[in-house]
């Protein structure tokens, strides 16, 4: 089940509601994944804030690729659809952070103190990693895999694997 959350006031951004250009309101709601999303017309869609400005229409009616809020990203999105990067000039998605890959290229994404991302999850190994993509943990399936992702070998000899 998707987590809606009330409207507010246009002005009420801790309710999770933004007003957005032409008088239409844009809702967050929470993912079948526990991550944060754009409510559809219909208030029953909950799509990834990664799926919004894509150029491919999910909402029914197509207002996650509305010309308002896509002409200007990300400065044209609603705030909670966008996260901000250790760069001031980058930011992604909201739905990207802490998601375990390096999204913004310099871990600002996933670790602290730019974030307060919680620690690995289950499937992941926490380790100072060597590979780019990830950050301070690497998924487990690259455990024991004979080839070293974290700089201290401790996917190799420690981490029990997948």
């Amino acid at each position: 089940m998707n987590k809606i959350f009330p409207q507010g006031d246009a002005n009420d951004n801790a309710a999770g509601a933004k007003a957005l250009p032409g008088g239409a309101g844009a809702q967050i709601c929470v993912t079948l994944m526990n991550r944060t999303g754009f409510l559809c017309h219909d208030r029953r869609s909950c799509i990834p804030a990664s799926r919004v400005c894509d150029g491919v229409r999910t909402c029914a009616h197509g207002e996650d690729e509305a010309e308002a809020m896509c002409r200007d990203m990300p400065q044209s999105l609603p705030s909670f659809l966008v996260a901000h990067c250790g760069d001031p000039s980058s930011w992604i998605y909201s739905d990207q952070k802490c998601d375990g890959a390096n999204n913004c290229g310099d871990c600002s994404d996933e670790l602290s103190p730019v974030t307060a991302c919680p620690p690995c999850g289950p499937g992941w190994w926490r380790c100072p990693s060597t590979v780019f993509g990830y950050c301070g943990c690497i998924p487990r399936s690259l455990c024991r895999d004979l080839v070293q992702h974290c700089s201290d070998w401790s996917d190799e000899y420690s981490c029990p694997g997948p």
